[in-house]
């Protein structure tokens, strides 16, 4: 594979991931769920898919 195709390969991978993972978060939302993340600081929280979904957003 080229350079330009392996480029082209990753961003559509990362896009269909990007994309998984909001379906994910809007599932869990719409069922009032809350998720588990890792903060910045590597602390593990639990926290709601409704908030995690604003954060996705910033």
């Amino acid at each position: 594979m080229s350079d330009k195709e392996i480029l082209d390969f990753t961003e559509r991978l990362q896009h269909g991931l990007d994309l998984a993972e909001r379906r994910m978060l809007e599932e869990k939302a719409l069922h009032g769920q809350n998720i588990i993340v890792c903060t910045r600081d590597d602390k593990i929280k639990e926290v709601s898919a409704k908030k995690a979904i604003k954060a996705f957003e910033e």
